[in-house]
């Protein structure tokens, strides 16, 4: 099977470790995996600060760059929800306007097709056990986007006790949001910062090693909360856990 990495800003640009591990995840389970360099933002930033109109060439080229995959893969649940929940909506009101046919014909197209990866191994590859080996102790935060628009439930959980020698901990308040909430944490940054001190509380209480998370825009955020505190704990893509194997193990600060 070939599939796209749809790698996001933010994994680009600052956390690669992410998209990194989802390819080398991916071409250990046989997948063959494409990297389009022209893709780009989403506009998942612009969109939810107001500017349809700026997201709509976005939309297009987006569409473009991806037509020719039967599957999207993307590490973040916020993109994918970004692009399946909300493109359609763009495309519908630009339709409504009369002057977006092509724009409503290119989110319809690619909506169905972007999936987040733990979307992607269970439901369409129909695996658990990815053959991964992390011997720490985790506890996994579910981020807003994957768990209240993807509903991505129980798949993380299940790829996460499948890992070997991986000491799964429960998240008191593990449906709570971290507070980052994209712009949110911009516009409201003293509830933001409260909110996530809370989440990084209530992970420490469980007293696991590593925070793990599938969109790393909410762990740059409670990865800030964690550096201020000098905490014990590390925050950690989820891609990078299942990536790890006892040849090749993960280790703190390398690509994966």
């Amino acid at each position: 099977m070939r599939v796209a990495l749809f790698a996001t800003c933010v994994n680009d640009a600052v956390l690669p470790r992410a998209a990194i591990a989802t390819v080398r995840l991916l071409e250990r389970l046989g997948v063959e995996v494409d990297f389009p360099e022209q893709q780009s933002c989403c506009g998942q930033p612009q969109f939810n600060t107001g500017y349809r109109l700026l997201t709509e060439p976005l939309v297009l080229r987006m569409a473009r760059v991806f037509e020719t995959y039967p599957y999207v893969v993307t590490p973040s649940g916020s993109c994918a929800a970004m692009v399946r929940d909300n493109y359609p909506r763009i495309g519908a009101k630009a339709r409504a306007e009369d002057r977006g046919e092509e724009l409503a014909e290119a989110a319809a197209s690619l909506a169905p097709r972007v999936v987040e990866l733990t979307e992607f191994l269970v439901d369409v590859l129909g695996v658990t056990d990815v053959g991964a080996h992390f011997p720490h102790r985790v506890t996994y935060h579910p981020s807003c986007h994957g768990l209240r628009v993807l509903g991505l439930g129980t798949r993380p959980l299940a790829l996460l006790r499948a890992v070997k020698d991986l000491e799964l901990l429960e998240l008191p308040g593990a449906e709570e949001c971290c507070g980052f909430g994209g712009t949110f944490a911009v516009k409201n940054p003293d509830v933001s910062a409260a909110m996530g001190a809370d989440k990084v509380a209530a992970a420490l209480s469980t007293g696991a090693q590593v925070l793990c998370g599938a969109d790393n825009s909410c762990l740059l955020h409670l990865d800030g909360m964690v550096r201020r505190r000098h905490a014990p704990l590390r925050t950690v893509h989820l891609a990078e856990i299942l990536a790890a194997t006892e040849t090749t193990p993960w280790r703190p600060g390398s690509p994966a």
